[in-house]
């Protein structure tokens, strides 16, 4: 988790920006939730630990990380987006079209496809995000 911490609160730094205490309880937030929350729910839960913090706050600096990379916003059909760590370079979903379940997995099959689309079009990859679409095996019956 400090490692987290440590790679957003960086991201800030690295790129001009100052690391304000609110900054750095929202990023705290963040990384405490696993990722997968709202920018709603993110803004609560801040005011719970920096009540002085305010809602454009919570967005403004989501975006900000969000420019750097090391976070990004995922669309799961339930209508605000969710708010994902990308601090690992990538990350991986399932998603349910039917009931909005998202599985998380580590495995990575895409690695030789990045290989070759780097190769292929001269691209340096340094993240991605890979989401496959379809049934949850409750729904799928």
């Amino acid at each position: 988790m400090d490692t987290q911490i440590k790679i957003l609160s960086d991201s800030i730094t690295q790129n001009g920006h100052r690391l304000t205490t609110s900054r750095q309880a929202i990023i705290e937030a963040l990384v405490e939730s696993h990722g997968h929350i709202t920018a709603d729910e993110l803004a609560e839960r801040v005011r719970q630990i920096a009540p002085q913090v305010g809602r454009m706050t919570v967005y403004r600096t989501l975006e900000l990380l969000c420019e750097n990379g090391v976070v990004r916003p995922i669309y799961q059909g339930t209508g605000a987006a969710h708010y994902i760590l990308m601090t690992d370079g990538s990350h991986h979903h399932l998603m349910c079209n039917r009931c909005h379940t998202v599985i998380e997995f580590d495995n990575c099959f895409a690695d030789e496809l990045e290989k070759t689309l780097s190769k292929q079009f001269e691209f340096k990859v340094t993240s991605h995000l890979l989401e496959l679409h379809g049934l949850c095996s409750d729904c799928a019956e």
